[in-house]
C-alpha cells in the first residue's frame, strides 16, 4: 500500500510542472459587446475588435508576452506620441484598395490623388465560434460594403492564437468569397492586404513635416534584404524589429506557400507600415504599362483564401530562429 501511495506522489509531482507549463501557455477568448478579448496564461494579448464604428474589424492592441505593446495606438489612443498620418492604419487588419474598383483599404471621402468618393466598409456579420485551449480559436464571418451599401463580397476568418518558448503567434486565415452572380476583382494596388502599424519606437529613422523621428528598427526578407530595401521585393517571411527598453522585440510576418503568388511582396515602409500583398504587381515592380498585371479575378460564386502567420518575439530574426519558424510553418507546424 505504501509503495503504491509512493508511486502515486512521483507520478503527481512529475505530472505537475507538464500541467502548470500548459496552463500558462492556455488561451482564453471572451466575447465581449465590441470585441474578442484574447488572453495567453491569464495575460492580455490582444482584442479582435468588430464593433467599434471602424471601417474594419482589427486586432488592438497587440501585446508582447513581458506586456509592451507592439502595434501604433493611434488612432485607437490620442496624444500618445505617436505620428498621427494614416488613420486607417489600425493595428493588424486585413483590406484591399481596388475590390471591383471599391477602395476598402483606405477611409474618409478621399485623399490625395484618389477620386472622392467614400470608400468601402468590411463588417462583421457574425462571431461563428469561440474556442479556448494550448491554441484560442476565433471564426467569423465578414461582409464588404460598398460606399452605396451594396454588397460587394463576403469572408470567412479562422484566427488562431497561441504561444511557445520563442514567442506569441497569430495564424490569420481569410476565404474571400466572390457573389454567386458577380466576380470579384481584386485589382493592382499597393494598398493591401494583410497590414501591420508599428509600434512608434519599433519603427525606422524617418521624417514627418521634415523633422527627424522614428525609433531604433530594422527590416529584413528572407532574402537578406534589409530596411528600405525590402519595400516592394518579393520573399517567403519578413520580419521587423527594434530596441526598446534595453530589449530587443520582433515582428515577422510568413507568407503561407500556399498562398496565390507565393512569395508574396512586402509593403514595408520606414514609418512602420508592415504588409504582405499578393495583387500589388505592376505598383512593386514598377511595370507602368501593364497596371493591371496584378489583378485576380474570383469567379461568381467562387473564393480564394490566403493563410499568413504573425510571429511576435524577443531578439533580431537571428536571435528568434525566424528561418526555422518559418520553415515550421511552410512544414504544417
Amino acid at each position: 500500500m505504501k509503495t503504491r501511495l509512493l508511486s502515486l506522489f512521483v507520478l503527481l509531482c512529475l505530472a505537475a510542472p507538464a500541467a502548470l507549463l500548459r496552463a500558462a501557455d492556455d488561451v482564453k477568448l471572451t466575447k465581449l459587446d465590441d470585441r474578442v478579448q484574447v488572453e495567453i496564461g491569464g495575460q492580455h494579448f490582444t482584442d479582435y475588435v468588430f464593433g467599434d464604428g471602424a471601417s474594419r474589424p482589427y486586432c488592438y492592441p497587440i501585446l508582447a508576452a513581458d506586456g509592451t505593446p507592439l502595434t501604433r495606438d493611434f488612432p485607437m489612443k490620442q496624444g500618445t506620441g505617436d505620428d498621427t498620418d494614416h488613420p486607417w492604419h489600425r493595428s493588424l487588419w486585413f483590406a484591399h484598395s481596388m475590390m471591383n474598383g471599391v477602395d476598402f483599404w483606405n477611409e474618409g471621402t478621399g485623399d490625395a490623388g484618389r477620386s472622392p468618393e467614400a470608400k468601402g466598409r468590411s463588417e462583421n456579420e457574425v462571431i461563428v465560434e469561440t474556442t479556448n485551449g494550448p491554441v484560442g480559436l476565433l471564426r467569423t464571418r465578414d461582409r464588404w460594403i460598398g460606399p452605396d451599401r451594396k454588397l460587394i463580397a463576403t469572408d470567412e476568418r479562422t484566427l488562431r492564437f497561441h504561444a511557445g518558448p520563442d514567442g506569441r503567434f497569430i495564424d490569420f486565415e481569410i476565404t474571400l468569397h466572390a457573389l454567386p452572380d458577380t466576380p470579384l476583382v481584386m485589382g493592382d494596388n499597393k494598398d493591401g492586404t494583410l497590414g501591420l502599424r508599428l509600434a512608434q519606437w519599433m519603427t525606422m529613422p524617418h521624417k514627418v513635416r521634415g523633422q527627424e523621428t522614428g525609433g531604433t528598427g530594422h527590416i529584413v526578407a528572407a532574402t537578406g534584404a534589409r530596411d528600405s530595401a525590402v519595400w516592394g521585393k518579393r520573399a517567403d517571411w519578413c520580419d521587423y524589429h527594434a530596441e526598446h527598453g534595453g530589449k530587443t522585440y520582433g515582428v515577422a510576418i510568413f507568407d503561407h506557400p500556399q498562398n496565390l503568388r507565393h512569395p508574396t511582396w512586402w509593403m514595408t515602409r520606414e514609418y512602420g507600415l508592415f504588409g504582405a500583398n499578393p495583387f500589388g504587381w505592376h505598383d512593386y515592380e514598377n511595370l507602368r504599362n501593364e497596371p493591371h498585371k496584378g489583378d485576380y479575378t474570383i469567379p461568381p460564386g467562387g473564393s480564394l483564401t490566403l493563410r499568413y502567420r504573425l510571429f511576435f518575439h524577443l531578439g533580431d530574426e537571428s536571435a528568434a530562429h525566424v528561418a526555422e519558424r518559418y520553415a515550421d510553418y511552410a512544414a504544417g507546424k
